[in-house]
C-alpha cells in the first residue's frame, strides 16, 4: 500500500494519525506529494490524501482511509460511531470549511470564526457529557475520535477557538492530541506553523456556502431535553415521593478521621504551599479550593473522607526570607503559617488537616524512606558542580538562580525547572545565571551529594502507571506530562543540598546537609497525617482500601507523579500512591501575570479587604477554573457573572422561591398535585443532577458547577411559564396550582442548597436556614431529586442571597489591584504600622529594593504626568498621586533619608509629579 499525504493539506492529518493501525498488518509506503499533483489518473482534479491498495484500487476519501486502516488492526465497526462519521461529513465539515477559510483566507477573528462551528463544538462537548466517556464511541479510542480529531485540530490547537466552557471537549482534544501518532502527523502536516499552514491548499478551494439560517448557541440542543423516556419520568416520580424517608442515616463523625473496610476510603492533599509566600488566586484555585470543592463533595456521598494539606517551610526559601525580616527560620515559619491558616480558613477551606513539615515526624519517615531506598541499592553518591554566590556567602538552592534556559531561550527560568517549556533543568545549565537576592554572578563550586537513581526505578514506575492510569481520573496535562518524562528518559536526580535549614540527611559524611526540598515535601503528607493521628499508616501503607486523590497545578505533576512514587516505590513499603492526579493550568491576572513586587493582582490576605464575602471568590474561581488550558481573572467578568449567574438566575430563583410560599401561604409549603409537565420537570432537574454527580465523580469541577445554574434556570422558566402571581387570584384550580409550582419551585431551592455546598459553603448554609431545610437533608447529597420539603413544612425567613456588583466599585478594585501598590501583605502592613516618625532616619536597605522602589517611583511619576496632560478627571489624579507619594516615602525610608511634609495640596501635584520624576 501507499499513502500519498501532502503538507498544509486538512485531511492528511487523520490519515497519518490512523495510519499507525496498519504497523505491522500490511507493508506501507507514505509518500509526501505536492498539492498540485494528481495521484489518481481517473481525476480531473488534484486529491490528497489518497491510499492505493495493492491490487491498484484507490481510496480518497478522509473517513474512508481512516476506516480501512482501522479494520486492517481488527477494529469491529460500530453503530455509533458510524452515525460520528456521518455528522463528521454532514454537519462538521460545512462548518469548519467555513470556519476555516474566514480565519486563514479572509482573516477574520473571534467570533466571525467561531459563530459558524459553535454550535457544533457545543453538541460534541454535549455528547461526551451526558454518555460521561472518555472518547466519542465509549471507554476507547475509536475510528471516530481520529476523524473528528483530525478534522478540528487546525482550529483548536488555537486555544482562542476552544470554549473554556466546554470541559468535555476540552479533556477529549487534549487526551486524543497527546498521542504520539498524532502529535507526529500535526507536525509533518502544520510544520509548526499552526493553522496557517492550511492557507496554500485553502486559497485554492472554492469559498464555502454561506452557513446563514442555521442556529448558532453555546446552550445545549432543545432535543436532548426531549429524550426523556416513561420509564425515566416514572422513576423521578417515584423517588421524589419517598422524600425525606429515602435518606439513608448520617455518618457518625469521627476523630480522627480512618479508613472503614468495605466503605469508600477517600484520601485528598492539595499541594503544600511555600510558607513565605502569601498565596495568589491562581495558588489558591489550583490547589486548596479544588481540593475543597471535592472533599465537600466526597462528605455529601457519604464517603470516608480525610483532606490535608500545611506549609512546606524548609529550604533556601525560608532562610533567606527569615534574613530578610531579621528573624530566625523557624520564627518566620510560624510567622507565615499563621498567614497561610488564616486566608484559608477565611476562604472557608475544610480541612481536616492543616499541617506543617518542621516537625520530628517529618524527620523520621523521610530518613526512614532514604534509609531504604540507600540500602536498596536505589541511591548514587556523585560531585556535583554547584553556583555559589560569593558575595552571599552561600550555596544557591535552584529557585534562587535565575538564568535563560539552556532548551527553550526563556529569560526567567529558574535553577531547577523553566516555566515557559516545562523542562527539568540543573542550575549549572543557565545561561547568564544571576543570584535572585543581590543579582551578583555566582560562580562553579564542587560538592560531593546523593542522587535518587531513577533509571533503576523506572520499570517499577511504568508498570505502577500501566496498573493505575487506565480507568483512573488523571487530568489529561498530568498524563502528557509523565509520559514526556518517561519519552525523554528519566536521570537521576540530587536529593541533598547544602543547607541548614531542612531534614537532616542521616548518612557518614553527609552531616552538614539536608534533603532537598522536592524529594522530602511530598513525604509531609504523610509526616501531616502522623501529626493528626499516630495510625497514619492506615491511610498511607493501605493502597487497598485507600483511593488517593492529589490536587496541583501541573508545574507539580513531576514530582507527585514520578519523584515520589519511585521513592514509595523503591521503599518496598506498601505506600498508598496517587491514584487519581488532579492538575490545572495557570490562572493569569487580566492580561498578565501576578505579581507581589510589582503590586499586581490579587492575593489571599488582600481579599478579604476587598468587601467581596469569601464565597463569591469561591464561585468566580471556580467558574474559570484553569481545566485544560489557561484561564484568567477578569474584574469585568467577575461583574457580569455574579450580576447575571449569581444575582439574576440563580439568586432570583431562590429568593423568588421562598417569597412565594411566605406570601402566598403564611410560610408553609402547599400542597402539590403534580401535572405530567411537573413530573417532566422532576425528571428533568433529576437528570441534570445525576450529570453533576457524574461530573464531580470525574473531577470535573467547573463543568458540575454548570449544571447548578442549568437547574437553576430550569426553575426561573418554570415559574415564569406558570405565573404562580397571578394564579394565586385566581379560580381554586388556579390557587391549587400555585401551590403546585410554589412547592416544587421551593423544593427545587432545597435541592440546589446541597449541590451548591461544595461551591459556596456560607450561601448554602444560608439557603437551608431560610428554607429550614431537615438537617438530614442538608448531609447527604442523592442521585435522586427527593422532595424534602413536604406540604406543611414551615420555612423561615426568606432574604435576598446576593448583593449586586456595581461598576465604579470593579473599575476602583481593578486599579488597586492593577500595579499601583508595590506591597500589600501582612507583613508590610506590619511594618507600615511601625514606621518612623517624621523627620526621623531609619537605616537603609539593600541596593536592589532600592532600585525596584526608584523604578516605580518613575513609572507612578510618568502616569501623574500622562493623566494630567489628558486633562483627566480630579478625583483620579489626585489618586494617583497619593500612590506616588506613598512610593517615594517607601523609597526616603529604604535610602535612610529624613522623611519630609509635603508642602501644598492639590495645587502642587505638578511639582510633585516632576520631583518624582527627577529622583531616580
Amino acid at each position: 500500500m501507499r499513502l500519498f499525504v501532502s503538507e498544509g493539506a486538512p485531511g492528511s492529518l487523520p490519515v497519518l494519525a490512523a495510519a499507525r493501525r496498519a504497523q505491522g498488518r500490511a507493508e506501507l509506503l507514505i509518500s509526501t506529494v505536492g498539492p498540485e499533483e494528481c495521484v489518481v489518473p481517473f481525476l480531473t482534479q488534484p486529491k490528497v490524501p489518497v491510499l492505493q491498495l495493492d491490487n491498484g484500487n484507490y481510496l480518497f476519501s478522509t473517513s474512508a482511509i481512516c476506516r480501512y486502516f482501522f479494520l486492517l488492526s481488527g477494529w469491529e465497526q460500530d453503530d455509533l460511531t458510524n452515525q460520528w462519521l456521518e455528522w463528521e461529513a454532514t454537519e462538521l465539515q460545512p462548518a469548519l470549511s467555513a470556519a476555516l477559510y474566514y480565519l486563514v483566507v479572509q482573516g477574520k477573528k473571534g467570533e466571525d470564526v467561531l459563530g459558524p462551528v459553535r454550535r457544533a463544538l457545543t453538541h460534541i462537548d454535549h455528547s461526551l457529557s451526558r454518555r460521561s466517556c472518555p472518547f466519542l464511541a465509549g471507554e476507547t479510542e475509536s475510528l471516530a475520535d481520529i476523524v473528528l480529531w483530525g478534522a478540528l485540530y487546525p482550529l483548536l490547537q488555537d486555544p482562542a477557538y476552544l470554549p473554556e466552557e466546554l470541559g468535555a471537549l476540552h479533556s477529549w482534544f487534549q487526551t486524543v492530541s497527546s498521542q504520539e501518532p498524532c502529535q507526529r502527523a500535526a507536525e509533518t502536516v502544520l510544520k509548526q506553523q499552526g493553522v496557517l499552514a492550511l492557507r496554500p491548499y485553502l486559497q485554492k478551494q472554492p469559498q464555502p456556502s454561506s452557513l446563514q439560517g442555521r442556529a448558532v448557541s453555546n446552550e445545549p440542543e432543545e432535543e436532548e431535553l426531549a429524550t426523556l423516556s416513561e420509564e425515566e419520568i416514572a422513576m423521578a416520580v417515584t423517588a421524589w415521593e419517598k422524600g425525606l424517608g429515602n435518606l439513608p442515616p448520617l455518618r457518625p463523625p469521627q476523630n480522627p478521621v480512618l479508613p472503614v473496610a468495605g466503605e469508600r476510603n477517600v484520601l485528598i492533599t492539595s499541594a503544600l504551599p511555600y510558607v513565605n509566600n502569601v498565596p495568589h488566586l491562581g495558588n489558591i484555585i489550583g490547589c486548596v479550593l479544588s481540593a475543597d470543592v471535592f472533599a465537600r463533595y466526597s462528605r455529601l456521598r457519604q464517603w470516608n473522607t480525610l483532606y490535608l494539606c500545611g506549609t512546606d517551610e524548609y529550604g533556601t526559601a525560608t532562610e533567606t526570607k527569615a534574613m530578610e525580616e531579621g528573624l530566625t527560620p523557624q520564627e518566620i515559619c510560624d510567622k507565615y503559617h499563621a498567614i497561610h491558616a488564616d486566608i484559608y480558613r477565611w476562604f472557608n477551606i475544610s480541612f481536616d488537616i492543616f499541617g506543617r513539615t518542621t516537625t520530628p515526624q517529618q524527620t523520621k519517615i523521610t530518613q526512614d524512606i532514604f534509609q531504604r531506598l540507600f540500602s536498596r541499592g536505589f541511591v548514587l553518591q556523585d560531585t556535583v558542580e554547584q553556583l555559589r554566590c560569593e558575595q552571599c556567602a552561600r550555596f544557591l538552592a535552584d529557585r534562587f538562580v535565575e538564568g535563560v534556559c539552556p532548551f527553550c531561550g526563556y529569560e526567567e527560568a529558574r535553577g531547577d525547572q523553566c516555566d515557559k517549556c516545562g523542562k527539568l533543568i540543573n542550575a549549572t545549565e543557565l545561561k547568564k545565571p544571576q543570584c535572585k537576592v543581590c543579582r551578583s554572578c555566582p560562580v562553579v563550586k564542587s560538592s560531593q551529594h546523593l542522587f535518587l537513581d531513577l533509571p533503576k526505578l523506572e520499570k517499577r514506575l511504568e508498570e505502577w502507571l500501566e496498573n493505575t492510569l487506565p480507568g483512573s481520573d488523571w487530568t489529561p496535562n498530568a498524563r502528557f506530562i509523565i509520559r514526556s518524562w518517561l519519552r525523554d528518559g528519566l536521570k537521576p536526580r540530587c536529593i541533598t543540598r547544602d543547607l541548614k535549614w531542612g531534614t537532616p540527611v542521616p548518612l557518614e559524611g553527609f552531616e552538614d546537609k539536608v534533603f532537598y526540598v522536592w524529594f522530602d515535601a511530598t513525604i509531609g503528607y504523610l509526616s501531616i497525617t502522623a501529626n493528626y493521628t499516630d495510625q497514619w499508616e492506615r491511610w498511607w501503607k493501605n493502597p487497598e482500601q485507600v483511593s488517593l486523590y492529589q490536587f496541583m497545578a501541573k508545574d507539580n505533576v513531576p514530582f507527585h507523579g514520578l519523584v515520589f512514587p519511585c521513592s514509595a516505590l523503591g521503599a518496598e513499603d506498601n505506600y498508598t500512591l496517587v491514584s487519581h492526579l488532579i492538575a490545572t493550568e495557570y490562572l493569569n491576572y487580566e492580561d498578565g501575570k501576578f505579581s507581589k513586587s510589582r503590586g499586581v493582582g490579587v492575593f489571599g490576605d488582600m481579599a478579604q479587604d476587598t468587601g467581596i464575602p469569601a464565597d463569591i471568590w469561591r464561585f468566580y474561581l471556580l467558574y474559570i477554573r484553569p481545566e485544560g488550558q489557561d484561564s484568567a481573572f477578569s474584574w469585568t467578568d467577575m461583574l457580569l457573572k455574579n450580576n447575571s449567574e449569581l444575582l439574576n438566575n440563580l439568586g432570583n430563583f431562590i429568593n423568588r422561591a421562598g417569597m412565594f410560599v411566605s406570601k402566598f401561604f403564611g410560610g408553609y409549603v402547599p400542597e402539590m398535585v403534580l401535572t405530567s409537565d411537573d413530573q417532566r420537570l422532576l425528571a428533568h432537574v433529576t437528570l441534570e443532577l445525576q450529570h453533576y454527580h457524574q461530573l464531580l465523580e470525574k473531577v470535573r469541577i467547573r463543568d458540575a458547577l454548570r449544571s447548578i445554574l442549568t437547574i437553576s434556570r430550569h426553575g426561573n422558566q418554570y415559574i415564569q411559564v406558570n405565573e404562580p402571581w397571578k394564579r394565586i387570584k385566581g379560580s381554586e384550580a388556579d390557587r391549587q396550582r400555585a401551590g403546585t409550582v410554589t412547592g416544587l419551585a421551593v423544593n427545587i431551592a432545597a435541592l440546589l442548597s446541597v449541590m451548591l455546598q461544595p461551591y459556596m459553603p456560607t450561601v448554602s448554609a444560608t439557603i437551608q436556614a431560610q428554607l429550614q431545610l431537615p438537617p438530614p437533608a442538608c448531609g447527604i447529597l442523592l442521585t435522586n431529586f427527593l422532595c424534602t420539603l413536604p406540604a406543611g413544612h414551615l420555612i423561615g425567613t426568606v432574604s435576598p442571597l446576593f448583593q449586586k456588583l456595581e461598576n465604579d466599585q470593579i473599575e476602583s478594585l481593578r486599579q488597586r489591584f492593577g500595579g499601583g501598590q508595590l506591597e500589600e501583605s501582612l507583613e508590610l502592613k506590619a511594618k507600615v504600622s511601625s514606621k518612623p516618625a517624621v523627620g526621623e532616619t531609619v537605616t537603609a536597605t539593600g541596593p536592589q529594593q532600592i532600585q525596584v522602589l526608584m523604578d516605580e517611583v518613575t513609572k507612578q511619576g510618568n502616569i501623574v504626568r500622562e493623566l494630567k496632560a489628558q486633562k483627566a478627571d480630579k478625583n483620579q489624579v489626585a489618586a494617583e498621586v497619593a500612590k506616588l507619594l506613598d512610593l517615594k516615602k517607601q523609597l526616603a525610608l529604604a535610602e535612610g533619608k529624613p522623611l519630609e511634609t509635603p508642602k501644598g495640596s492639590g495645587s502642587d501635584f505638578g511639582s510633585v509629579a516632576a520631583t518624582g520624576s527627577s529622583s531616580t
